[in-house]
């Protein structure tokens, strides 16, 4: 099995839209080398999105689609784990951002996020360094 990496929510759904050129070259070197997983909170905010028509489908299609395009799969660990790390994130009061962030923390794997705070905060998120 290859090294894991998680997605988080604007980069899966860039991944769907098909902008990869909003994804910096390092960024979209490592997608095709590693497994790639989700957070089930990047699921719920993509629905949340869907639902403020921020987005033009549901997080159903959206999964569906990168599951079957590049493998995307969702991360099963227990959700009392993560909740627990999550206790732990104390940088920021986004439900989202500490649960997708405590995800991949548990499994000390990297987060490619553009997201600034949490890059400030978790060590192995990747971004233009990647």
């Amino acid at each position: 099995m290859a090294a894991l990496i998680y997605l988080d929510t604007h980069v899966a759904l860039w991944l769907y839209g098909g902008r990869t050129d909003l994804l910096p070259a390092g960024v979209r070197d490592l997608l095709g080398q590693h497994d790639l997983l989700i957070s089930p909170m990047v699921v719920l905010e993509m629905q949340y999105l869907f639902e403020l028509e921020r987005t033009s489908e549901p997080a159903s299609t959206v999964l569906t689609a990168l599951s079957r395009e590049i493998g995307l799969g969702i991360c099963d660990l227990p959700f009392f784990e993560v909740v627990q790390e999550a206790l732990r994130q104390e940088w920021t009061r986004d439900p989202f951002d500490r649960l997708i962030t405590s995800q991949a923390a548990l499994r000390g794997a990297p987060l490619l996020t553009k997201d600034q705070a949490i890059r400030d905060h978790y060590p192995q998120a990747l971004w233009s360094s990647a």
